[in-house]
């Protein structure tokens, strides 16, 4: 199963943050297109991820919105 990377580091976990809560993150890989979570579930479950969601490196700096990993 091919797993996409960080553009810059080859990284293979991502997070995405809550707008109104910065504490508040889901972590993530993506494989084959689809968003597989890891990490510890919050209250509300996990975040919407769509094409326009920041979406961050966990490893450096990279963030973009998601449609550019996917690409």
């Amino acid at each position: 199963m091919p797993t996409e990377k960080c553009p810059d580091c080859g990284c293979c976990h991502f997070y995405v943050k809550d707008p109104d809560d910065q504490y508040n993150i889901s972590e993530f890989e993506l494989v084959e297109g689809e968003i597989i979570y890891s990490g510890e579930e919050a209250e509300g479950g996990h975040l919407k991820v769509d094409e326009e969601t920041e979406t961050f490196c966990d490893k450096c700096a990279w963030h973009d919105q998601f449609k550019v990993l996917k690409s």
